[in-house]
C-alpha cells in the first residue's frame, strides 16, 4: 500500500475510491474496503481509501469531549491490513468543511483521479448533511464519477459502528467492542512511577500513564488484559479507577498487575489489550478485602485470559 499525502495529484480516472474517519477500523470498513478492492479489480483501477488526520468533531468543536477509539498510526496500521492500493491523509479544515457534496466528488475526481466512489451503507459527506444517496449520484453524473452504495455488514456482531463501539468501550463492554472491531480495543502508553501501594499487597503493578489525551479510556473497573512491553506478550489485570479503598485522592489512575513478571520496565511503552471487564470499581473495608478481592480478580483474570488465547489458537 501506497501513504498519499493531499499535496500529491493522480492520473485522471485511475482510482475507485472510498472516504471515511475509519475510527476503530471495525467489520463494517472491513467490509466496506473488500467491496471496493474488488470493484477496483474488476475496473482495471486502484483502490483508493481516503481518511482525515483529525476527527471533523473535534476540528469543528474543540470543546467538544469528544473522544477517538484509536489513535491515527494504529488507525493507518489496521486500514492497510484491509489491502488497499493506495492510502490518502487529508487535514480535516474548517475550509474543506465548507464543500458541499457536489464540490467535494469534483476535488477527488480532478485531483486523485477518483471516477468511481463507493460509499458506505449509511455515510454522509459534504456540508449539507440533509442530501441522500440519490442526490450524491446525481452530482457524480454530472462529474464523471459513478456513485456506488457499498454493502452493510450483516453478520453475526451487526449492527456495528464507531458510534457503537464508542459506547461499548465507555461502558467498560471491551468484549463487545472486540466483536465488532474484530480484534481488542488497546490503549498505549509509557510505564510510570505511582503510588507503589500494590507490592505491599503482593500484587506489584505497573503504573500506565503519558496516554494520548484524545483517546477514550474504558468504564473504570477491573480488567484481564494482554500486555505487550519490552517485546513479550504478559497476561495480567488492569484497575482503571481512582484507588478509593487506599484514599490517593481523586486522580484517575491506570495501573496493570502483570502474572509471573517482575521485571524493571520503568519508561518502557506499553500497549494493554483489554479482553473482559472483571469489575466495577468500588471501596473496601479495608487492605485484607482488597487482598482477597484481587487474588479472586487474579484467578477470574487468568481463566478467561487461558480460554480466550486457547480461542485464539484454535
Amino acid at each position: 500500500m501506497k501513504v498519499l499525502s493531499e499535496n500529491d495529484r493522480l492520473p485522471s480516472c485511475s482510482t475507485v475510491a472510498t472516504i471515511g474517519m475509519f475510527d476503530g477500523v471495525h467489520r463494517g470498513h472491513a467490509t466496506l474496503v473488500d467491496f471496493l478492492n474488488r470493484r477496483a479489480t474488476d475496473a482495471g483501477k486502484q483502490s483508493l481509501v481516503i481518511t482525515f488526520l483529525s476527527h471533523p468533531r473535534q476540528v469543528l468543536h474543540p470543546d467538544d469531549p469528544f473522544k477517538l477509539i484509536m489513535p491515527l498510526n494504529k488507525r493507518l496500521e489496521q486500514i492497510e491490513a484491509l489491502g488497499p492500493d493506495l492510502l490518502l491523509t487529508l487535514e480535516f479544515t474548517p475550509e474543506l468543511a465548507q464543500l458541499d457534496s457536489s464540490q467535494f466528488i469534483e476535488l477527488l475526481h480532478d485531483r486523485y483521479g477518483v471516477d468511481q466512489l463507493v460509499t458506505g451503507y449509511n455515510h454522509r459527506f459534504g456540508h449539507n448533511k440533509g442530501e441522500t444517496f440519490e442526490d450524491y449520484c446525481r452530482h457524480g453524473q454530472r462529474l464523471g464519477v459513478k456513485v456506488i452504495k457499498a454493502p452493510e455488514y450483516l453478520g453475526q456482531y451487526a449492527p456495528v459502528s464507531s458510534t457503537i463501539i464508542r459506547g461499548q468501550i465507555a461502558a467498560g463492554r471491551v468484549v463487545d467492542a472486540m466483536h465488532c472491531m474484530g480484534r481488542p480495543y488497546s490503549l498505549t502508553g509509557k510505564v510510570v512511577h505511582g503510588f507503589h501501594n500494590g507490592r505491599g499487597l503482593g500484587f506489584p503493578t505497573a503504573n500506565v500513564g503519558e496516554l494520548d489525551p484524545n483517546l477514550l479510556l474504558p468504564h473504570n473497573g477491573a480488567y484481564a488484559v494482554l500486555a505487550h512491553v519490552a517485546g513479550q506478550q504478559l497476561q495480567g489485570m488492569t484497575n482503571i479507577g481512582r484507588r478509593p479503598t487506599l484514599d490517593n485522592g481523586h486522580k484517575l489512575s491506570i495501573e496493570v498487575n502483570l502474572f509471573d513478571f517482575d521485571d524493571d520496565i520503568y519508561g518502557a511503552d506499553i500497549t494493554l489489550e483489554f479482553i473482559s471487564f472483571l469489575r466495577l470499581e468500588f471501596k473496601m473495608c479495608g487492605l485484607e478485602e482488597l487482598k482477597q478481592q484481587l487474588t479472586l480478580d487474579r484467578d477470574n483474570a487468568k481463566r478467561i485470559l487461558q480460554e480466550y488465547l486457547i480461542n485464539q489458537h484454535s
